[in-house]
């Protein structure tokens, strides 16, 4: 069910004090909760935090936390970066187990952009969404959202509704009737268009 393990250390201390002194060592604070079970404070080597988050997978899968005494198996749910630094400041961690259903936000990555008809012809691509709201099992959480876009043409786009999906994955937007645009190809601006831009908005 995971690929990806991080050793984790517990910790008592809590607060944005007991965080600045963790970060002083070099330590990342973090959380972990759900399974119906209480709240765990826990810190992470940076360096080994950095190496983990380089791989775009590990935002989708599950990952194994590993403590001095024993395991756990957790998605990353949120993390807090620094205002202008490459710095994680705090992360979440939710439990998961095998067979559990989950809600997960994973990225969209667009194939054969090159070959695209549309851009081919001078069209210029727009990507309206750049991520995806899924439920699935854990153990089917896809890593991206595939989107093939060889055929499309200019002034034409594509919504979640047209899109194939792994079995088990389910688009939550299409769950609320909310077929989303995800990407299309316009018609390249030219100059007199621009300029008639502001006056149009007079």
């Amino acid at each position: 069910m995971t690929d990806f393990a991080i050793a984790a250390i517990p910790r008592e201390e809590n607060g944005r004090r007991a965080s600045r002194r963790l970060r002083r060592t070099g330590m990342v604070p973090a959380v972990l909760y759900g399974d119906n079970k209480a709240a765990m404070g826990l810190s992470i080597e940076a360096r080994l935090l950095r190496k983990l988050l380089a791989d775009e997978r590990a935002y989708t899968h599950v990952i194994t936390l590993e403590f001095p005494k024993g395991k756990e198996t957790a998605l990353i749910r949120d993390l807090q970066m620094h205002p202008y630094k490459e710095e994680v400041l705090h992360m979440d961690f939710m439990r998961v187990h095998a067979g559990e259903t989950v809600r997960l936000h994973v990225p969209i990555h667009f194939l054969h952009e090159n070959t695209c008809v549309g851009i081919k012809a001078g069209g210029v691509l727009h990507r309206a969404l750049t991520d995806v709201e899924v439920e699935a099992p854990v153990d089917r959480l896809p890593e991206a959202i595939e989107v093939d876009i060889a055929n499309l043409e200019k002034g034409e786009s594509l919504h979640l509704s047209q899109i194939s999906l792994p079995t088990g994955v389910i688009l939550i937007p299409l769950q609320h009737e909310d077929d989303k645009e995800i990407v299309s190809i316009h018609s390249p601006r030219t100059g007199a268009e621009a300029e008639e831009t502001p006056e149009a908005a007079e």
